[in-house]
């Protein structure tokens, strides 16, 4: 099958959209239409209902979804393995939302540098998908806070995400910050279990933002108070911008490593593992 056709489907699933597809795609939405309907035809069913204003995937169309994103990925993977620049060994990252942007993208640069004759793939994912497609064998190792117990995957925790109070306020109090203008920062379910034993008598948070670079921009701009971590607003405390409030607990999650416990890349899991742990902002 014309793995095109996957990557159009992909597309007009995610957009529901013909007209968006095909933007996304540099492609008419002609093309697209019948990119579409020549897969629907080799696979005798349909995969979307077209209705006026709306595109929705049949229950053939949400079956197909993991097989395609699968089959890409794995075509991504073996050309990368095949051709990828005269590399010898070639490595498949994944990281969850939220670890990206305050330890992981430091990470893969001191990575590259350190590993400068790997091919590299990284993606950054839920946990769910994560799990999923370490299972499918499409990546060699991921980084999460709360990951799945399961037989057939090693968990090794490599560091602990501190989270402190930041404030755009600089003599707020910890009442104070806790007013209308707090974020509640998705950190996953431990850290909402923490946050409402440690403050069980504030009022439920009007904002709720799915990562750090999203609270940290709302901070800068609007102001506020939420829970990050130090390392990710490290200008931002220096310039006085942002600052902490001293009285405030600091909120401690494990960080782990997760990977297949049989891989043929167990060796060279071992250097990415110590690599990030050797970071100087973690704490082992």
């Amino acid at each position: 099958m014309d793995l095109e056709l996957l990557r159009t489907f992909l597309e007009v699933a995610r957009t529901r959209h013909f007209g968006h597809a095909a933007q996304s795609l540099h492609l008419t939405q002609a093309a697209v239409s019948a990119r579409i309907k020549l897969l629907e035809s080799n696979l005798g069913v349909q995969l979307f209902d077209r209705l006026k204003r709306d595109i929705k995937l049949t229950p053939e169309g949400n079956r197909l979804l993991r097989h395609a994103d699968l089959l890409l990925s794995g075509w991504r993977k073996a050309r990368q393995d095949v051709s990828a620049g005269g590399a010898n060994q070639q490595l498949s990252i994944g990281g969850s939302l939220r670890l990206w942007d305050v330890m992981l993208q430091p990470w893969l640069h001191t990575l590259r540098t350190s590993l400068p004759d790997i091919a590299l793939i990284a993606e950054s994912h839920t946990p769910e998908v994560l799990t999923r497609r370490l299972l499918d064998g499409v990546l060699d190792i991921a980084f999460m806070l709360e990951p799945a117990h399961l037989d057939v995957l090693q968990i090794q925790q490599v560091t602990v995400l501190e989270l402190d109070l930041i404030s755009s306020n600089p003599h707020a109090s910890l009442e104070d910050a806790f007013d209308n203008n707090y974020l509640m920062v998705d950190w996953g379910l431990a850290h909402a279990l923490t946050h409402k034993r440690l403050f069980p008598d504030i009022a439920e948070p009007n904002t709720r933002l799915g990562t750090a670079t999203m609270a940290i921009s709302y901070l800068k701009s609007l102001g506020g108070s939420a829970y990050l971590p130090k390392q990710a607003i490290e200008q931002e405390l220096l310039n006085g911008t942002l600052c902490c409030i001293p009285d405030a607990p600091t909120i401690k999650h494990p960080a782990y490593a997760v990977f297949p416990v049989r891989s043929a890349r167990s060796d060279l899991l071992k250097q990415v593992i110590q690599l990030f742990n050797n970071q100087t902002y973690l704490k082992p």
